[in-house]
């Protein structure tokens, strides 16, 4: 049975019925306890658990990620938020050079069971360091997972999916969608990493995207719907491992591929997806893979250059049309 939760109650019962089940699961991170979360996704939590299993940290990114990988490397399952992954640079040092590599540094003899999760993205106003994506940076690191949705019931799943995989999982979220709303399966529910989604079945064109701007993707394909050109639209909600053959798949279809990113352009998911689908999919194309990613400079302030900067609909809409009337 489901019901209709917002995002940061999806997260918070996938917590929840995580650290019940498995007393070796916790969550640290900045004001995640006593504040119930910057954004109240651990709102209740740490009256339930107590201040042993839902813990405050310092403004220490790169302290409190290092006391996390230890954890999980002594045979706990720490749950480690960022209060935005923009903050997480600080603490790549461990994620990059610790987590990812404690399998195999040690031939297979320590393994490291972490999930580091928080929002990533522009999120309005503000500014260029507080809005930046970083999926692609963590994708390129070899022993990394890398999740990334804004669906409830995905992000229950992936995130249970994720607190019981025992490599490191970097879950990427988005801060202005915590109270969007989905249907959420009670109980027992757990989505495969690795598995991407497809939102809308279509014939003329496959667009490819993965956190909010699945939405955008969403919202240009009805208004492409009104003037006749069936778009299809993939969730990739793991950005690695990629699932490419439901990519091929669908463009073997359409014979026609966008990509939707809000990253940068140069060597980005998007770029990865093009390639992918060259390899596995190049005589079924009709037309060049065309990407529409954020513009190749940092995010301004101002809300009309934010809005310039962001793909949005009309971008799409009009990178479909030329794929369309290629020859």
């Amino acid at each position: 049975m489901a019901r209709e939760l917002a995002l940061r109650d999806a997260l918070r019962e996938a917590m929840i019925e995580e650290m019940r089940r498995d007393d070796t699961v916790f969550l640290m991170g900045e004001e995640v306890a006593e504040y119930n979360g910057a954004y109240k996704v651990s709102k209740g939590m740490l009256d339930e658990f107590g201040a042993r299993r839902v813990i405050d940290t310092p403004i220490a990114e790169l302290g409190f990620a290092g006391i996390g990988v230890g954890a999980a490397m002594n045979g706990l399952r720490p749950i480690v938020e960022f209060m935005t992954w923009n903050f997480a640079i600080l603490a790549f040092d461990q994620i990059v050079n610790n987590a990812a590599k404690t399998l195999s540094q040690s031939a297979g003899q320590f393994k490291c069971p972490i999930v580091f999760r928080g929002p990533s993205g522009s999120a309005g106003q503000l500014a260029q360091q507080h809005s930046q994506t970083f999926e692609s940076w963590m994708a390129n690191v070899p022993g990394l997972k890398v999740v990334s949705c804004i669906d409830p019931a995905d992000a229950k799943g992936l995130l249970k999916s994720a607190i019981r995989d025992n490599d490191p999982v970097c879950m990427f979220e988005s801060e202005l969608l915590y109270g969007h709303k989905g249907d959420v399966p009670e109980g027992e529910y757990l989505v495969p990493i690795g598995k991407a989604a497809v939102r809308r079945e279509g014939t003329d064109v496959t667009l490819v995207s993965f956190n909010k701007m699945v939405l955008t993707s969403l919202e240009a394909a009805e208004e492409l719907a009104k003037e006749g050109i069936s778009a299809e639209v993939i969730d990739l909600r793991t950005i690695r491992p990629l699932d490419h053959q439901t990519i091929v798949e669908s463009v073997k279809k359409t014979n026609r591929l966008v990509v939707v990113d809000e990253s940068w352009p140069f060597a980005g998911v998007s770029a990865e997806i093009a390639y992918e689908v060259q390899k596995y999919a190049f005589d079924y194309l009709d037309a060049p893979v065309t990407r529409v990613n954020a513009a190749d400079t940092s995010l301004p302030y101002a809300p009309t250059l934010v809005d310039a900067y962001l793909p949005n609909p009309e971008k799409i809409i009009k990178a479909v049309k030329e794929v369309s009337y290629a020859s």
